[in-house]
């Protein structure tokens, strides 16, 4: 069985895309809190502030999804440096961290693929969004960057998804009201799933992405790159 760690699987994405692997893969996993009814493959990982568990792994990985990600919308004259430096330790550096000590595991591994996580709106510009807009374009930068380096041995990939239904977004998607608003600024009218997000993972991981490296794929119900009239 394919070996895959999963980086933030103790809810919404991360969840969705352990339990949709668990049948076919081994699964290595992380969260930021206790997760009592995990497996034994799994440690509490603190990924802003921590360093990772190296020894922890096992001798080959097959596979690495970082998911743990923040939404902090706010005017840009309200945000801190403090607030930037915040996103920047989720989003990237726990990345860097958890790459730098899964690399040689996964260039052990059989035909080993990298998934990381971005947002539409490094592409689409949007009010609200500076820090993490920025936290997550560093993220795409790295993802291309260590394509190029880890290849051909290590595909390395992104995925960029608009709001989707996970806890983490649950304070802008309290009412009926804010989903339904949410789902009419998509062209395909309704707001991403864990699902989603987790099938493009699946597929990114998979030998059927084998000709597939440094992309950022957009699982964004079309915000990124459509426009309707009337």
């Amino acid at each position: 069985m394919r070996k895959i760690l999963i980086v933030g699987a103790g809810s919404g994405t991360g969840a969705a895309l352990a339990e949709s692997l668990s049948a076919s893969h081994e699964i290595w996993s992380t969260s930021y809190r206790s997760e009592s009814q995990r497996p034994t493959r799994h440690v509490c990982w603190d990924a802003a502030a921590e360093v990772f568990p190296a020894d922890w792994l096992p001798e080959a990985l097959d596979g690495l999804v970082y998911c743990p990600g923040s939404i902090r919308l706010a005017p840009f004259q309200k945000l801190e440096i403090e607030d930037f430096r915040e996103d920047f330790e989720l989003n990237l550096l726990g990345a860097v961290r958890a790459l730098q000590a899964a690399i040689p595991v996964l260039k052990a591994g059989s035909h080993p693929a990298v998934v990381l996580f971005s947002t539409v709106a490094v592409s689409t510009g949007m009010p609200m969004h500076a820090s993490i807009a920025s936290a997550k374009g560093a993220v795409e930068g790295l993802t291309r960057s260590l394509a190029a380096e880890l290849a051909p041995r290590i595909r390395v990939n992104a995925i960029a998804p608009s709001l989707t239904d996970t806890p983490l977004a649950a304070g802008l998607l309290r009412s009926e009201r804010q989903r339904d608003a949410a789902a009419k600024r998509h062209p395909l009218e309704r707001i991403g799933q864990s699902a989603d997000l987790a099938a493009a993972a699946r597929f990114l991981l998979s030998e059927q992405a084998g000709w597939v490296t440094g992309q950022v794929l957009a699982v964004d119900g079309g915000m990124g790159s459509l426009r309707r009239f009337g």
